[in-house]
């Protein structure tokens, strides 16, 4: 089981009562002992004594402090929508400045902002008329199109115009993936003899597909690893076009990726030739297997069952590790329909709380519950797609959205009766990392449309974005303080201000949620930079909590809201390293991510008072993103991506030009 903090930790001197109620205690916060306690109230949560130890397990407690976030996201959309109408009303031309929007992306379709505003809602499971309007537009966590915070537009700023080798033979991301040859992957071995491999060489691969790619998204269950290994061992050339044998080959062609993404997060050197040849090998078996999983990818496209949904989403994690992101979009928004069209139909298929039989130390679906597993299995491949689509959109502003974020709030998040692993503690793990995931991506899409939708973001309105800067920052405070110990991780340079403890040695999964933290961090202080940069008057703005004070000066709460931006950029990419989901999944998303921080470190450097909060260690942050972009593209095998390619172009530019303003200061 999962404990909230570390056993060594020392305990803190305070005053404490005889009796602490169940969930104080679970949260090892202080309670009055009061019943119902002042902590309960406060956070709206049953008040209880002495029950909760024994009849509720740390999952509960995890899934209770998912719940509490939720709730507390509600009440502040509650809270920005009342503050938007109060300010709409007195908004004038002066409070925007158009430095940020005279890009040439940001002219283009102004018609979006009425088309954005539609929302289409399903009937059915979900009890929403399509004629009825959304109360509350941010009920779901919608990464709408169109957004003005990818790299792109960050490209665009007219501050970088002084630096025109930065866009100099730049071509627009969609087509310099457009203009990519088509796929061709080449098979070393023939037809005949290329799915006859040893049970050992089966089960290291589905082993690797357990630990790395499953654990991530924990969407196939045990009883799916035994019928693949079954077929494996019975030779997939002599199967059916089926999705069973579909869903095989493509997973264990992940099995091959993981094991060549694998092993890179502590090594600082590129692998040895040993490990080189290694990892072409697995690569080249990968490729093997997804070209035949490609060759009957048509059963999937066609048959309409969690399995077909499967196959499609695996196909999309297989294009993101190829570097593909138009074709892994294309598959996740396939997959999402087909999600979104069996969840329409959920309730008729019959279904129980356990949808599991134990036999031989197996877990194999009870005949009478078939439609249980589905249906949570379909709910995991359901969240999967939104995070995978959130991420794309984050950089592909333009795609059109699939619909799966908009209803998003109406879908259970995963329960902990679908078998994943072996290890009740790797599945629980496992599970409780995912809905880390889906939490995060639920208030980086809130962020970001909240500050960054076009024609409505608060992130240019100096009258707005405080506050809800102030919301922001706390909802991801609160994200963090929900995290079980397994994946706690530090920021010595933030904790310290804000008296954190540390949280001992990190996990690699814990560091991967790091990474994430930053990224949010560094979108929601964003605003305080832009509006400095282009030289807006930010002395006598809204402190986000509901003061207005003249007398606060850039050198003390504006330029500290600055600091934190530019810490978290920093952060972000000084503590990037090789995680195998990073290198597997979003190598193409990390790449333009990098280079959109190295931008926004780039346009600070160039105003004095922001350049006087930036440390030294800056002029380490190009090289050390070079050398792992490039060495990700290498380990992962050509071809490589244009896109990739282009960001480091973009990041050794920009590393350039950091240098030189620091060569001249000094």
């Amino acid at each position: 089981m999962i404990d909230y903090v570390h056993a060594g930790e020392p305990a803190r001197k305070r005053l404490r009562t005889s009796h602490a109620c169940d969930l104080c205690r679970a949260r090892k916060i202080r309670c009055d002992g009061k019943d119902p306690c002042v902590a309960c109230v406060s956070t709206e949560n049953d008040c209880t004594y002495g029950s909760e130890a024994n009849s509720r397990g740390k999952s509960d407690l995890i899934l209770d402090g998912v719940l509490r976030l939720e709730t507390f996201m509600h009440k502040m959309n509650a809270n920005l929508m009342s503050l938007q109408s109060m300010t709409t009303s007195t908004q004038t031309a002066s409070t925007r400045t158009t430095s940020f929007s005279s890009s040439p992306l940001s002219d283009l379709h102004t018609h979006h902002q009425t088309l954005s505003r539609q929302r289409t809602r399903s009937i059915g499971q979900y009890g929403m008329s399509p004629t009825t309007p959304t109360p509350n537009e941010l009920e779901n966590a919608v990464l709408e199109s169109w957004h003005t915070s990818t790299t792109e537009s960050v490209l665009h700023w007219p501050h970088f115009d002084a630096f025109p080798s930065l866009r100099q033979h730049y071509i627009p991301i969609f087509e310099l993936e457009r203009s990519r040859h088509p796929l061709k992957v080449k098979s070393q071995w023939s037809d005949d003899a290329s799915c006859n491999l040893p049970e050992e060489e089966i089960d290291a691969s589905l082993d690797a597909f357990s630990q790395n790619f499953n654990f991530w998204y924990p969407t196939m269950s045990l009883h799916q690893l035994a019928k693949t290994k079954q077929t494996m061992l019975g030779g997939c050339h002599e199967e059916e076009d089926t999705p069973e044998t579909c869903l095989a080959l493509l997973t264990l062609a992940l099995g091959y990726a993981s094991k060549v993404t694998s092993r890179l997060v502590n090594s600082p050197r590129s692998p040895d030739s040993k490990e080189k040849e290694e990892k072409a090998s697995a690569r080249s078996r990968g490729d093997l297997f997804f070209e035949k999983a490609l060759k009957m990818l048509y059963v999937a496209q066609t048959d309409v069952s969690s399995t077909s949904a499967q196959c499609l989403f695996f196909t999309a994690i297989y294009f993101a590790f190829l570097r593909r992101p138009l074709q892994a979009w294309q598959c996740i928004s396939s997959a999402s329909s087909k999600c979104m069209l069996l969840l329409s139909y959920a309730d008729s298929v019959p279904s129980t709380s356990s949808p599991y039989i134990q036999s031989s130390n197996t877990y194999l679906p009870s005949p009478r519950n078939v439609g249980a597993e589905d249906e949570e299995r379909t709910k995991r491949i359901f969240w999967a797609c939104y995070i995978l689509e959130s991420d794309y959109l984050a950089e592909l502003s333009h795609v059109p959205l699939s619909g799966i974020a908009r209803i998003e709030s109406s879908v259970s998040l995963p329960v902990a009766t679908y078998h994943t692993h072996e290890s009740p503690k790797d599945e629980e793990l496992s599970s409780l990392y995912f809905l880390a995931c889906i939490s995060m991506r639920r208030l980086l899409n809130r962020v970001h449309h909240l500050l960054y939708a076009k024609d409505t973001g608060a992130g240019m309105d100096i009258n707005r974005f405080p506050s809800v800067v102030a919301e922001l920052d706390h909802q991801l405070e609160e994200w963090r303080d929900v995290l079980p110990s397994a994946f706690t991780f530090e920021v010595p340079e933030i904790d310290s201000r804000r008296q954190r403890k540390p949280s001992g040695e990190m996990t690699e999964h814990g560091r991967f949620l790091r990474q994430r933290y930053l990224t949010c961090r560094s979108v929601i202080y964003r605003p305080y930079l832009m509006g400095m940069i282009s030289g807006q008057s930010l002395t006598n703005i809204n402190d986000g909590i509901g003061n207005t004070s003249p007398s606060v000066s850039p050198d003390q709460g504006i330029l500290g809201n600055c600091k934190s931006c530019l810490d978290a950029c920093l952060l972000h990419i000084l503590n990037l390293r090789g995680f195998s989901q990073t290198i597997l999944v979003d190598t193409w998303i990390c790449s333009l991510s990098m280079a959109g921080a190295m931008l926004v470190l780039l346009a600070a450097c160039q105003v004095p008072s922001l350049r006087n909060l930036i440390g030294p260690e800056v002029l380490a942050a190009g090289h050390h993103l070079t050398q792992l972009l490039e060495g990700w593209q290498e380990v992962a095998g050509g071809p490589n991506s244009p896109s990739v390619d282009q960001s480091v172009h973009i990041i050794k530019e920009a590393d350039g030009f950091i240098r030189n303003v620091y060569n001249q200061d000094g």
